[in-house]
């Protein structure tokens, strides 16, 4: 590889180190709680993760470098379009396929960059519906937070997590995520 295709690679981790500096902007309507895309991706494969475990409990093989490169890919374009809330996509609209466009052109790897953000957005591949679950369910363990710091407005935005969960893995893990008390995990060392 050369050095101009070195440079290049090098110019896409500094892009993406953007995303830990980039909010996620739809928690000033929620009206409490902070993250940024960065927390989120690497959540969001986390959970991409477990939810790949349970799909093979069930018998459904998943390809785990599709699925991850799926979730790690998914928001980068944000790293120069920002994170559009809801109310902000009725105004501004996005030119995602303009910044897939560019990393194409831009990056050694665009491509593929490409090729797993429109994936993850369009595939009803397994690993592109556990994919977007995951990035929902990302949303409902911090949801899941914010509800029992007594945020009364997270059971409205956890019915509409819900309703986007596609698979059954999804589902299974998003209802118990409903269930467990966020420090669970570490009060089984308090004891």
């Amino acid at each position: 590889m050369n050095e101009e295709s070195i440079e290049q690679l090098v110019n896409l981790l500094h892009e993406a180190g953007m995303l830990a500096s980039i909010p996620r902007s739809g928690f000033a309507f929620l009206g409490s709680g902070q993250q940024s895309v960065a927390e989120h991706t690497y959540r969001v494969i986390f959970v991409a993760y477990v939810l790949s475990h349970l799909s093979r409990l069930a018998g459904r093989p998943v390809k785990l470098d599709r699925l991850f490169l799926f979730c790690l890919f998914h928001d980068l374009p944000e790293a120069r379009i920002g994170d559009l809330n809801a109310v902000q996509k009725q105004y501004v609209v996005p030119q995602v396929d303009k910044v897939l466009q560019d990393f194409v052109s831009q990056y050694p790897i665009g491509e593929e960059i490409a090729q797993a953000v429109h994936s993850f957005e369009n595939d009803a591949s397994l690993e592109a519906m556990l994919a977007r679950d995951a990035d929902q369910i990302e949303l409902l363990l911090v949801l899941k937070r914010e509800e029992e710091l007594g945020n009364p407005q997270t059971q409205e935005w956890i019915k509409r997590v819900f309703s986007r969960i596609q698979t059954d893995e999804g589902k299974q893990l998003a209802s118990k995520v409903t269930e467990v008390d966020t420090s669970a995990w570490w009060r089984l060392f308090t004891h």
